[in-house]
């Protein structure tokens, strides 16, 4: 008998599970009814992969939010297994967001995504996957293919780098930053002259990225 060709058409159900804090600003007078929080989605880098939740705390936007509890954005930080990447998790991570913005008075026409190293590159990473989604993009000591600027040009950006990173080069920053230039895109780049890795201590306790953030919706 001869082979003869066929098409599967079924409907699969995925189970996954991600670890993950939750920051609700706490405010005296509760929302009125059609208020709705901004939210920032936060991706970590790569020493606070495990299952520690409390490791989320030591930096970025998980930090600010556990020194300030009415910082006023629903935060989500969700924890990235021990050696794995942020890759690994798409499906995951929008799942989480998702769910929160079923569940929590969070505004989805104002989800900014932001994340730093291993955490940058999954800032870059994610909208390739999940268009018109994110309101704005604050990578932070990442990068991305410069072939993919064609799918991030729509997205507000700001990216941040030290000069003298010597763990993630700022190159990986210029090169995507660059070709979104050639197609004038909405991106701007801030590199620290004397920064090395740690560029997010100055980039997220700068008051001006909050409101850049608050300045964009879908």
């Amino acid at each position: 008998m001869s082979q003869t060709g066929h098409r599967l058409v079924k409907e699969i159900t995925k189970t996954v599970t991600l670890d993950y804090l939750l920051h609700i600003p706490e405010k005296e007078q509760p929302l009125a009814e059609d208020q709705k929080w901004p939210v920032i989605l936060f991706l970590h880098g790569a020493g606070e992969r495990g299952n520690d939740l409390d490791m989320l705390k030591a930096n970025g936007a998980p930090l600010i939010a556990d020194q300030d509890k009415s910082f006023p954005f629903i935060v989500i930080s969700p924890q990235c297994p021990v050696d794995e990447f942020w890759g690994m998790h798409r499906e995951a991570v929008m799942a989480l967001l998702e769910h929160v913005l079923e569940t929590e008075a969070a505004d989805p026409n104002r989800v900014y995504l932001t994340g730093l190293s291993m955490g940058g590159y999954g800032t870059w990473d994610l909208p390739l996957f999940y268009p018109n989604t994110f309101a704005a993009l604050a990578p932070v000591c990442g990068g991305a293919d410069p072939s993919k600027a064609e799918e991030l040009r729509n997205i507000p950006i700001w990216a941040f780098h030290g000069a003298k990173d010597d763990i993630v080069y700022v190159t990986e920053s210029e090169k995507i930053v660059h070709a979104l230039e050639a197609l004038n895109a909405d991106v701007k780049l801030t590199i620290y002259p004397d920064g090395n890795h740690d560029a997010w201590t100055e980039t997220y306790d700068n008051p001006e990225l909050y409101k850049w953030f608050l300045s964009h919706s879908l």
